[in-house]
């Protein structure tokens, strides 16, 4: 009794850490890029999202499996932390598998009011790309839409 115990305490210690993030980590990160956004050039920005050894791209359990992604107001990739292979894509016309223009919802959302949430389906990286309802926080700094989200 005391190994199955002491089994399922390590488990537990041991998942813990790797537990989904919040909703208010993926916000502080994204406030955490805008701020770097802020005061360096656009392209090193850019390359800090995109670039494998840049504080913005996903590595896994690093930053609680969070990345940031950056679009243009017109649905143009411009850096993503996690799939280099679409930056320079317009995804503008992208759908989740429930039919949902998020690319759109979040620009109309950040002209509007700045920044907030945005819920949509999306493939998850650290699940192998298994599609999973995905809540990302956005904000428009400078003519870019700059986000991150957590799946839920």
């Amino acid at each position: 009794m005391r190994k199955t115990w002491g089994f399922l305490t390590l488990a537990v210690a041991v998942a813990f850490p790797l537990a989904a993030q919040t909703r208010d980590q993926a916000k502080a990160f994204v406030k955490q890029a805008v701020e770097f956004a802020k005061k360096n050039p656009k392209d090193k920005f850019l390359e800090e999202v995109s670039g494998p050894k840049g504080q913005f791209h996903f590595t896994k359990g690093q930053n609680h499996d969070l990345y940031i992604f950056v679009y243009d107001l017109e649905g143009k990739v411009l850096a993503h932390g996690v799939r280099r292979e679409l930056v320079g894509i317009n995804r503008w016309t992208a759908k989740d598998p429930d039919g949902k223009p998020w690319i759109q919802d979040w620009t109309k959302l950040v002209k509007e009011k700045g920044s907030g949430w945005i819920e949509y389906k999306e493939l998850n990286p650290a699940q192998g790309n298994k599609v999973m309802k995905k809540a990302s926080w956005v904000e428009l700094q400078n003519g870019m839409v700059i986000g991150a989200g957590i799946y839920e």
